[in-house]
């Protein structure tokens, strides 16, 4: 059966119009800026928000088509995992397990029991008696997981479930909810701004910006071929529009890029920063991308630096370069300094607008 919403909802001036389905056994991620419509489009499935229009439905079992049908929460069979957890202080990990299956009506001592093995399953089975607040950030995720696979949802809904736990726990706790997702068979939309819970954890992305769907796709393909700024950032590339003509691409604003092999008509350019040198003085030699370029910002990212250049008029106009911090030291790198750059046309790619 599979998860299909066409999801229409207005809110003052904001307009959700997104397209979504999640197959059996499949993980779909959600991913947007800030105000994009993530949330909304969740707890549009959830049945916490209802719909202008559109439809959501598990195959011939209609959740929400207005203005005739809405079932609410507890009627829909889905499971969240919600950004902040919501564990239930007052209750131990094995009640708080227990609690959807106490709510659907199964007797106590069966709840329990299905609760203890879900406490088993994701390793916590010494922590039964324990309240929420002795827990850590990676054991609390695990007990909300379990809460929400006890009913045996066919939908599970996970609302950034890796964003309040701390960098050191971060990776570990990620592993350990990728073995869980690939054992369920149902259902399992992920709404995250992290790109790398992403490309970890799910099967085929959907972004969206502005509330609309701008790009979708297996994680590889949307890597590899971004198509709006958003997504390029989120990927760690570069990303233009131009017009190719041979091996000469040009850009909007009559900048061009030269291509190691030809190309024709409107297409996206693509690198990585880490394609792209800088020096104080032109190089030697005649690579065939070298523009002047002046450093409008420097940050951090890892191991590396990441430099922002402007090398308009005869170059992109906004650049990225990944250099390390020796380099940064060799340069005597400042914002306002004006650099030569280099690209390796190797390493630029082009496909279809």
């Amino acid at each position: 059966m599979t998860l299909y919403a066409d999801l229409q909802v207005t809110r003052g001036s904001f307009a959700l119009s997104v397209d979504l389905t999640v197959e059996p056994g499949e993980v779909v991620a959600l991913l947007g800026p800030n105000g994009a419509g993530k949330t909304t489009a969740l707890r549009a499935i959830a049945g916490l928000l209802a719909l202008d229009g559109g439809r959501i439905a598990l195959d011939t079992s209609v959740w929400d088509e207005p203005p005739r049908i809405f079932r609410t929460p507890d009627r829909r069979p889905i499971g969240v995992v919600f950004q902040d957890y919501l564990l239930f202080n007052h209750l131990s990990c094995l009640e708080n397990v227990a609690f959807g299956l106490r709510a659907r009506g199964v007797e106590k001592q069966t709840a329990r029991a299905e609760a203890a093995r879900w406490l088993e399953t994701v390793g916590l089975s010494e922590y039964a008696r324990t309240r929420p607040r002795a827990l850590s950030g990676g054991q609390a995720q695990r007990v909300a997981l379990a809460r929400a696979l006890a009913t045996d949802p066919e939908l599970l809904l996970l609302d950034e479930p890796l964003a309040a736990l701390d960098a050191s726990t971060t990776l570990h706790v990620r592993a350990e909810l990728g073995q869980h997702l690939r054992r369920f068979e149902g259902r399992t939309l992920l709404v995250t701004h992290d790109p790398l819970d992403a490309m970890v954890l799910a099967d085929r992305l959907v972004i969206i910006e502005n509330g609309q769907v701008v790009q979708e796709g297996k994680p590889t393909e949307v890597a590899h071929r971004p198509r709006t700024n958003y997504v390029a950032q989120l990927v760690g590339l570069n990303l233009y529009r131009g017009t190719a003509a041979g091996t000469t691409v040009t850009l909007a604003d009559n900048a061009t890029i030269t291509l190691a092999e030809p190309a024709t008509g409107p297409v996206h350019v693509a690198f990585p920063p880490t394609a792209v040198s800088l020096y104080t003085t032109a190089p030697s030699g005649s690579p065939r991308n070298t523009w002047p370029a002046v450093v409008t910002g420097i940050e951090q990212h890892a191991h590396t630096v990441r430099v922002r250049l402007n090398a308009s008029p005869t170059g992109p106009a906004d650049l990225l370069a990944d250099i390390t911090p020796a380099a940064v030291a060799d340069l005597h790198l400042t914002p306002g300094q004006t650099l030569q750059t280099t690209l390796k046309a190797t390493e630029v790619h082009t496909y279809p607008v």
